[in-house]
């Protein structure tokens, strides 16, 4: 089990092409821990904002009666990747993993492979 600072500092090492990477409350907005990010990428700012995408989506299964969980939600922009991931091992209700990458750099597959595992062995 591992705890916020190493889930993140192992998510910025072991996934290639990570630019930033959070862990964030989607009930408050409020990011718990944030390593990396750049000037134009506030971890923060973005931390906040993905929580609507998250309630959103969760608002919108719940309207049309999906009786399912989310996995992860993928960005895709033209130069970055952004990957929220929600966690459901313990104590992990309400949070979710927020992860940027560089498309030129990153292995999609691999970045969801290696942020399933970090999720599953993060204990908050």
């Amino acid at each position: 089990m591992s705890n916020t600072e190493t889930a993140l500092k192992e998510a910025m090492s072991s996934i290639e092409g990570a630019i930033g990477v959070a862990l964030v409350d989607y009930g408050s907005g409020m990011a718990l821990g944030t390593l990396g990010g750049s000037q134009t990428m506030d971890l923060n700012v973005a931390a906040a904002a993905n929580t609507d995408v998250v309630r959103a989506k969760l608002r919108a299964m719940e309207m049309l009666g999906l009786q399912d969980r989310i996995e992860d939600i993928l960005i895709t922009l033209n130069t970055q990747y952004h990957l929220i991931r929600l966690l459901t091992g313990r104590g992990g209700n309400g949070l979710f993993l927020y992860l940027v990458l560089d498309t030129q750099r990153a292995n999609l597959a691999m970045a969801r492979h290696q942020l399933r595992r970090i999720e599953s062995e993060l204990e908050v």
